[in-house]
């Protein structure tokens, strides 16, 4: 009894029970108390900065009291039955409430470093490549394009790092890329060049190298290798997606204790004649 989730399953049965038990004589009463009218004084001082006036203050009890009677005949008449949004608010709410009851002691370090060993994808600082590229053109030089990359590659590396920026056909993209990520070289040209380019041998001329646009030669004159971050590094990060987890755990929970209640029966259907193709 001391699992939120089962407090909360016990509270939802008991309301439950309120309801069918006060679904009587007494159901036509709407009970307005002080509690509640505190809130809606509180409420529209943060609005306006100011109390309401005894005028403004009936308004608003009026304004609860229209949508209390739109709620419950809404629900006599059955309004709230097969409305899509009607019941993705409920869920939501629902889940709130499960979120809210949820255990919220604090993590400690050790289920911390525990899950970062557990996700070391998540949190990984990506590799990094500073690099010149030369670009030769398969629009432009057709079946000889392979050949002339190979002979441009020995000009290349005859000539060292610094060559004349007439060398290679013209490309939109930059030929000297500052140290960048793996994923943002990716963006740019392609995955495959992307992971070549990762193997690539500091200080030489190499390739050709192959993007979405054709051939590149690349002088790769800086590289950080990726690495695992410290836990320090990437704490706030880490915090927040084992809170966000443990909260979806509890909500799967409480949907798997509820359904334990409950017997699905899928009825048969016929396909379509699109869906029988």
């Amino acid at each position: 009894m001391r699992e939120p989730l089962v407090q909360f399953l016990a509270l939802g049965a008991l309301l439950f029970g309120v309801s069918h038990w006060g679904a009587g004589p007494a159901s036509n009463r709407i009970v307005i108390t002080p509690g509640q009218i505190d809130s809606m004084v509180a409420t529209f001082a943060r609005t306006w900065q100011r109390p309401p006036t005894q005028k403004e203050l009936k308004g608003i009890v009026d304004d609860y009291v229209r949508d209390e009677l739109a709620t419950r005949e809404g629900l006599a008449l059955g309004l709230d039955r097969d409305d899509i949004v009607i019941r993705r608010r409920l869920r939501q709410k629902l889940e709130f409430l499960i979120e809210d009851s949820s255990d919220t002691s604090p993590v400690t370090d050790a289920e911390l470093q525990a899950w970062l060993e557990r996700h070391p994808d998540q949190y990984r600082i990506e590799p990094q490549v500073a690099f010149r590229q030369v670009y030769v053109s398969p629009d432009r030089r057709g079946a000889a394009t392979e050949r002339d990359a190979k002979i441009l590659l020995a000009t290349l590396s005859a000539a060292g790092r610094d060559v004349p920026t007439s060398i290679g056909d013209s490309l939109m993209l930059p030929r000297d890329v500052d140290l960048s990520t793996r994923s943002s070289i990716a963006q740019q040209f392609g995955e495959e060049f992307a992971d070549a380019l990762l193997t690539i041998e500091r200080g030489r001329w190499a390739g050709p190298l192959r993007s979405g646009y054709g051939l590149h030669l690349v002088w790769v004159h800086a590289r950080d290798d990726g690495r695992m971050p410290a836990l320090e590094e990437v704490r706030s990060q880490v915090e927040r997606d084992m809170v966000s987890a443990r909260r979806r755990e509890r909500i799967d929970q409480m949907y798997t204790q509820m359904l334990s209640r409950y017997k699905v029966i899928m009825e048969p259907r016929r396909p379509t004649p699109d869906e029988a193709r």
